[in-house]
């Protein structure tokens, strides 16, 4: 068997190679930083080398995309451990090739049965913590994504998908740049002893190169493999099941409610005991074709429906890519779909989100009435979808606007997407919310969890507003494509609020001007922070908008000249992203990955 370093050497160099011969018809107008990724059975992308080699690893020995998108995940959660981990929450979504269906895995994180919004005004000032300490958490989700993956649609088990990711926090891996960085300057993780034995080793932050090793965090997803196999007599599911039992019903859940406990946290066992992700049925609209999908529930994924359906009824190409007029379009229907994500999007297990109506095209047709093509909106705009449902039912819910506070837009989450040769689909998106999550590394666990707990709203009423049990609105997001029918595009990006925005843009860009997937990943972007902002006290920043250098300063004057309150960002500075596309024609695959980041593509 190959050994890490060796495997990242020969797929760096086949990258390089290989996709430079590949790039030398890929384009015609435009060079791209890096070169597409082309292949004709499987391809993975995600936002670190080391989990597109273990995703490739599993597909290699036969696995298929859900086999490899969670031993890619696992991996990711060891390398990329700023941004995501074990302790993580997520929403994925599936392309069932067998069945020809999209499904939605909702692995969204559930507040502490203790957790209500009378505690924090009694004990916390009537505040959240804000992306720092236990009380910012939520209850994993990822492991029993894992699980649900596996058992519902994988061939594997979790000796060989948990094999790259144990290697890894067992062996250890040389630190990127970004990563050392992140823990020297991180000073949440200084202020807590399971931290700092963590990744402070000998009392010093690595540096970037030093080989960093996590083997609390090996011993914890050995956990897993041995429950496994103890129980593999049982058979394939059974064995499955008490691989994930043992994390949230076992000693694992035990060991995070008495060190919750211990140390303020508001965790006790019954709420990992209780803990379930789900599986769901999808949203989606159609654009000009295209049938794009997102996941239903306790996300803001379904906000880039809301603004497509605006979109689909002006000519874009006719405004042209980037031009002033294009970009406050796209912004100005952005706003009018983050105002309806602050009304009426959040888990719907407590919620009702009237999406008849959302995405009717009566509701776009009246929206986009509110959309002056020459002046910048300034205000938080939500509709009243419920006027187009069949039944009527008037949704009198407060939305809170709060101009005051200085909260992040901003947020910390990885990605992995996974194609094989079947056409299996699998976009996985896994956040800790911010750098290094809640801070907190669960005692001997070696695992921090997410801090997604800083989004609910302390406003009784709110969509997003706290429950015991509730999972928050989260800024999670991924996209799935189908065009007539047919397995198409996966895409996703890290970005806290701005998600959305970017894989809008990368989607447009490929639809409506043309691009190949890499051109419309390094294409230069923009962003608004025009609506309340998902952390607490989601601060909203009226008018305020911003691009990349790159963006002509004559689209910068038009722009400014519109009332829009520009700020110019370095020029490659605002994304994330990584997608592959399926040609529908040649069935030829095409992997692209950022070169604002350490994102890695691969296909064969």
């Amino acid at each position: 068997m190959k050994s890490l370093n060796s495997a990242l050497f020969c797929c760096a160099l086949a990258g390089t190679v290989f996709g430079e011969i590949r790039g030398i018809a890929q384009t015609t107008n435009t060079r791209t930083m890096r070169p597409v990724i082309r292949g004709r059975f499987q391809a993975v992308t995600s936002m670190k080398p080391e989990a597109t080699w273990a995703a490739e690893r599993i597909l290699l020995a036969g696995g298929n995309a859900f086999d490899a998108i969670v031993a890619g995940q696992a991996a990711l959660a060891v390398v990329d451990a700023a941004s995501n981990g074990v302790g993580s929450d997520a929403v994925i979504l599936v392309y069932d090739a067998k069945a020809k269906k999209v499904w939605s895995v909702n692995a969204e994180g559930t507040a502490p049965r203790l957790a209500t919004i009378e505690w924090f005004q009694k004990n916390h000032g009537g505040k959240l913590p804000v992306n720092d300490g236990l009380l910012a958490g939520t209850v994993p989700g990822v492991v029993d994504a894992w699980a649900i993956l596996l058992d519902r649609w994988g061939t594997m088990s979790f000796s060989q998908v948990l094999a790259p990711a144990i290697d890894l926090a067992e062996n250890g891996f040389p630190l990127s740049g970004g990563l050392a960085g992140g823990i020297s300057g991180s000073k949440k993780l200084k202020k807590y002893p399971s931290s700092v034995k963590t990744y402070f080793p000998n009392g010093q932050a690595p540096r970037a190169g030093e080989v960093f090793r996590n083997p609390d965090l090996a011993r914890t997803l050995k956990k897993l493999v041995e429950a496994e196999r103890r129980n593999r007599l049982k058979g394939r599911h059974k064995a499955l099941q008490a691989a994930r039992d043992r994390f949230y019903k076992g000693d694992i859940a035990r060991a995070m409610a008495e060190f919750s406990e211990a140390n303020g946290g508001l965790f006790r066992y019954d709420d990992f005991a209780s803990y379930t992700a789900k599986v769901e049925e999808p949203v989606f609209i159609d654009y000009r074709g295209y049938q794009v999908y997102k996941n239903p529930s306790a996300n803001q994924g379904p906000a880039e429906l809301f603004a497509l359906s605006l979109l689909k009824g002006y000519d874009l190409k006719k405004l042209g890519h980037n031009s002033a007029e294009y970009i406050h379009l796209c912004v100005e229907a952005i706003k009018l779909a983050f105002a309806d994500r602050e009304k009426f999007l959040g888990d719907m297990d407590f919620i009702r989100i009237p999406y008849e109506g959302l995405l009717s095209e009566d509701y776009a047709r009246e929206r986009r009435k509110l959309i002056d093509p020459d002046h910048a909106s300034l205000e938080l705009r939500p509709g009243s979808p419920e006027r187009f449902l069949k039944t009527s039912q008037a949704l009198d819910r407060p939305v809170a606007v709060n101009l005051s506070g200085e909260a992040d837009h901003e947020g910390d989450t990885s990605y992995i997407a996974v194609v094989d040769r079947h056409r299996n689909m699998v976009t996985f998106t896994p956040s800790l919310h911010s750098g290094f999550g809640t801070g907190v590394v669960m005692g001997e666990l070696g695992f921090i969890f997410n801090c997604r707990g800083d989004y609910y709203s302390l406003v009784p009423g709110e969509a997003n507003a706290l429950e015991p049990g509730k999972r928050p609105r989260s800024t999670l997001q991924t996209t799935l494509v189908l065009k007539d029918g047919r397995p198409h595009m996966v895409m996703g990006s890290p970005g806290g609020d701005d998600q959305i925005m970017r894989t809008m843009q990368t989607f447009l860009n490929m639809v409506e001007f043309g691009m190949n997937v890499q051109q419309a990943i390094e294409a230069p972007r923009w962003s608004t922070r025009s609506f309340p902002a998902s952390p607490f006290p989601h601060t909203m920043y009226p008018g305020e908008m911003s691009v990349e250098a790159r963006v002509p300063e004559s689209v910068q004057k038009a722009l400014r000249d519109k009332g829009h309150k520009l700020t110019v960002s370095n020029p490659w500075s605002m994304g994330n992203n990584a997608a592959i596309v399926v040609d529908l024609k040649s069935g030829v695959l095409s992997a692209g990955a950022d070169p604002r980041v350490d994102a890695y593509a691969w296909a064969w």
